[in-house]
Formats: structure tokens, C-alpha cells, sequence
């Protein structure tokens, strides 16, 4: 393999976005003893496969996966078919509900179609938990909940306030940190990948390691990204302000263009390889007036449309976005499908529940909110009604805010 790049220069793409290093001098020396012995960084991050989908606030830690893997290192992705059936209790303040092992399998095949829009399937090591804890005796958990005290997982900030709030916390949830720490000494992963949020678990495995006669791994902290409406909530499907690795191209660079001038650039840094050189010289190329923040957005919304689909697709869905909003146009590619829909017994359709059923509104209730607010549009023409006669000889275009489609209705009867 060839050389690696000098130590200054692979902490400069390492440390680009990311919020801590526990500690940067052990990551500098673990740097220095891997140039001299050619012998690559193992980084290891993890992923509970609780849901099927990935959403770009996840793709943060890929993206520091990706630049270890720049710089030759080996990227260890982790699935957490194990620990998913505990669930990860950070940031919780509840009990979260168990998944079956078939669910999490399920999802699990879904990530790696995703995981590799941005990592090399090539050089990723693609680990599963399952592999060492299904081999796990109950005298082995024992010996492994001896290495930790109640005391110390009480320091945990969730459980802590759970505590003090006298929400249960459950007997299992206490093993999760554990079990996570415990990946590392199994992978003898050298550094660590997780979220702020993560920093107690990701801890729990540098002292696991020691434990174990292993040298402690670096533990590399990203910060949490923010939906791309506007205010300050992390990206969450649950807040319907995700931007989804499975979006359609025009949808995803839609979102894109949605953020704050002043989000882009945490955008630019957490989403894209950009170096932060030129972040900021486009940083100060805004503040004296060079250059006008839309056309940086729009770099930015083809860098990431490229990364899931390509060059051509996320042209393509800016010349359709350009035409959609900036020239209130019906853009050029626009999906379309067909559908089976409930109808009135006067023949008419019950469009909010179409708008939710082809992923226009996030539910019923949301597809009402959006007629309210006249953001719905039917062939081109504001609709508030929820039950609306349609001629469905023909496509019908539907469109709430920016996303939009075209769609082959197909009714049947059902009573009201």
C-alpha cells in the first residue's frame, strides 16, 4: 500500500468537524506508530439497525469513516444486530421497546445499500455484534457487569436525570454501554466514532480495553447535525425535518436549499469532504459580499445529491428545483407511480390520505395541516378541500411544498 500521509496532515482531514479527541495526543502517537510500521488505524463506529432507513444525520460518522479511510486506514462498520435488541438508552427518557432479531436483520440489509454510497465496499470491514455475544455464557456476563459499578452508570447524564425524575430505568438498558465497550475489546479498535451524545459509551470502551490488557482507543467525538427546516432540533424523521439517504434526488436537494444561510456551513462541514481551508474562504468570500450564499447552497445541494445518486442525477434535480421555484415551473423529471385509492360513494377522493400514502405528508393529520395552510397543489392549482372529484382518465400532479409526483389514480368504493 502506499505511504501514509504525513501526521500533521492526516489530523488536519481527521479533526475537520469533529466536537473532541480523547486524547489528541494518544490519537498523534497512535498516528506516528502507524506511519512508521505501515500498519493501518483500526476505526471502528456502530450502528443499531432500529430502523430501515438512514437519514443524513447519520452519514456524519460515515463521513469520518470515509476520511480514516482516505487516509488508509481500515473502517470497521459495526451493525449492531445484538445491541439493537437492548436499544440504545442515550438521549432516551424512556424504555425503548425491543425489536426482534428478524426486524433488525431486515433493517440491517437495507443500511449496507446506503452505507455504500459513501464508504469503499472494497476496504469496509463489516463487522455484527451477534458474532461474539451469541457465543456468551451467562458466568461471561457476569464476569463482564463486574468490570462496572452501579455508581458509574449512574454518572450516565440520561440515566441520572431518569433517575431523579423516577422514570424506570430497566435492568438491561445498563448493559448497553457495557456491551458497546465491549465491541471494541473483541474488534481492538484503535479509535472509536459516536455522536456527542455518545462520549459515556464510547468512555465505557477505552476503560473495557485497559481492562483487558489492550491499549485504550481514541475516542472521536462528531457533533449532531440539525434538521434542515429551521430552529435548532437535531434531524430526526420523527420532527419531519430529515433529509433522507433514500430521498428522491429533486426532494433531496429541495432540503438542502431549505437550510439557513447560516446552517450551510455546518452542512458543508459534516456532509461534505470539502477541506475547512475553503470553507472558509467561501466563509469570507459571503461576509465581504464576493459571492452570494445561494450559489453556495446549490454547490453544496449537487455535492450531496451526487454523493447518492451522481453528478448527472443532482445537475438534473437543480435545473428541475430552478424550474420548480425560482421559475414556478412543473419540473421536467417528475416521479411517477400509481395508485389504489379509497373513494367516497359520490365518487370523489379522500386526498389526504392519497397525499400521506405516496409520502407527500407524513400522515393523514399532516396532508390536512398542508391543505390548510394552501401549500397542497393539484395539477398546478391550490386545493384545501380533503375530499376533491378527480378526473383519473389521466395522471394527476400533486405536489405539497417542494415534493412532487405524478400519479395514476386507480379508485374503489368505500363507504363514509
Amino acid at each position: 500500500m502506499p505511504p501514509f500521509a504525513p501526521v500533521d496532515e492526516q489530523l488536519t482531514y481527521i479533526k475537520k468537524g469533529s466536537a473532541e479527541i480523547v486524547k489528541e495526543s494518544e490519537l498523534r502517537e497512535k498516528l506516528e506508530k502507524s506511519r512508521a510500521s505501515s500498519k493501518p488505524l483500526r476505526v471502528k463506529a456502530g450502528f443499531d439497525p432500529t430502523a430501515p432507513d438512514l437519514h443524513l444525520g447519520h452519514t456524519v460518522l460515515l463521513r469520518k469513516l470515509k476520511h480514516f479511510q482516505d487516509l488508509g486506514h481500515t473502517v470497521i462498520f459495526l451493525i449492531g444486530d445484538f445491541t439493537g435488541m437492548i436499544g440504545d438508552p442515550t438521549g432516551r427518557s424512556a424504555t425503548r421497546p425491543p425489536l426482534s432479531a428478524e426486524e433488525l436483520m431486515r433493517n440491517a440489509k437495507t443500511y449496507m445499500e446506503q452505507v455504500y454510497k459513501i464508504l469503499s465496499p472494497r476496504t469496509t470491514e463489516v463487522r455484527f455484534n451477534n458474532e461474539w455475544f451469541e457465543k456468551m455464557k451467562s458466568a461471561d456476563w457476569i464476569k463482564l457487569a463486574a468490570k462496572t459499578t452501579v455508581s458509574q452508570m449512574h454518572e450516565r447524564e440520561d440515566f441520572h436525570k431518569r433517575f431523579r425524575e423516577e422514570k424506570p430505568i430497566a435492568l438491561h438498558e445498563l448493559l448497553y454501554p457495557l456491551a458497546q465497550g465491549y465491541d471494541s475489546v473483541m474488534l481492538k479498535a484503535d479509535v472509536e466514532l459516536g455522536g456527542t451524545d455518545q462520549k459515556f459509551n464510547l468512555l465505557v470502551g477505552r476503560e473495557l480495553q485497559r481492562i483487558y490488557g489492550q491499549e485504550s482507543q481514541v475516542v472521536l467525538t462528531m457533533p449532531i447535525l440539525e434538521g434542515y427546516r429551521r430552529g435548532s432540533e437535531k434531524m430526526s424523521k420523527s420532527l419531519d425535518n430529515a433529509i433522507g439517504v433514500k430521498d428522491s434526488p429533486l426532494d433531496m436537494y429541495a432540503k438542502v436549499m431549505a437550510i439557513s444561510d447560516e446552517k450551510m456551513w455546518h452542512y458543508y462541514t459534516l456532509l461534505t469532504d470539502v477541506g475547512m481551508a475553503e470553507i472558509r474562504a467561501m466563509q469570507g468570500d459571503v461576509t465581504n459580499d464576493k459571492e452570494n450564499p445561494m450559489t453556495l447552497k446549490k454547490k453544496l445541494a449537487r455535492l450531496i445529491v451526487t454523493d447518492f445518486h451522481s453528478a448527472e442525477i443532482a445537475a438534473s434535480a437543480g435545473e428541475d428545483w430552478e424550474r420548480q421555484v425560482q421559475k414556478n415551473e412543473t419540473p421536467e423529471s417528475i416521479e411517477e407511480v400509481e395508485a389504489d385509492v379509497e373513494m367516497t360513494p359520490d365518487g370523489k377522493v379522500r386526498l389526504a390520505k392519497l397525499l400521506f400514502r405516496e409520502g407527500l405528508a407524513s400522515s393523514a393529520t399532516e396532508a390536512v395541516r398542508k391543505l390548510d395552510e394552501r401549500a397542497v397543489k393539484v395539477n398546478g392549482q391550490v386545493i384545501t378541500q380533503p375530499v376533491i372529484l378527480l378526473d383519473l382518465t389521466t395522471p394527476v400532479t400533486l405536489q405539497v411544498g417542494r415534493k412532487i409526483k405524478r400519479v395514476r389514480v386507480r379508485g374503489h368504493w368505500q363507504p363514509s
